[in-house]
């Protein structure tokens, strides 16, 4: 019995340091590692990154998007498919080119969809939200209008 709690006790141990290198594939919320957003949306929100690498050439990718309220994403759209979580707060999108407050849709905690290829989007946090995105790295902003991209800031012929 006793030799039996001893290798038992060595699987433990063995498996738990074994897993030390391995990505971690679980989270709470205060494990969740918050930054600042990528430079394709605009200042303000915060960007945790769950699984996966969204900037690679290939393999899944799980995000968060933190935003606060009033915050805008200016119409866009993506060449991979987009599955957005609502973790909290609401979500307002709007389908086409040109931002309209008045054709969004408002999607609460709990709600989901997936917008297939070269859907023309965009989306506003009401109050403070956080989305939850995953598909296919890599992620890609293509914004409509160029002027609308973040990216282009200070850049001639662009805003």
């Amino acid at each position: 019995m006793t030799k039996t709690l001893v290798v038992a006790l060595l699987v433990c141990v063995s498996a738990l340091l074994a897993q030390q290198g391995t990505p971690q594939n679980a989270f709470t919320p205060e494990q969740i590692k918050w930054g600042p957003a990528p430079p394709f949306v605009a200042s303000g929100a915060q960007l945790a990154v769950l699984e996966g690498d969204p900037t690679a050439s290939s393999g899944d990718f799980t995000v968060r998007l933190k935003m606060p309220d009033g915050y805008k994403i200016a119409p866009h759209f993506h060449p991979k498919r987009e599955n957005v979580t609502v973790v909290s707060g609401s979500f307002k999108v709007g389908m086409g080119d040109k931002f309209d407050e008045g054709k969004m849709m408002n999607f609460p905690a709990g709600s989901f969809a997936y917008l297939d290829p070269d859907m023309h989007h965009y989306a506003m946090a009401s109050g403070p939200t956080v989305v939850q995105v995953h598909g296919m790295s890599p992620l890609q902003f293509n914004y409509v209008n160029p002027a609308d991209d973040p990216r282009n800031v200070g850049v001639p012929n662009q805003r």
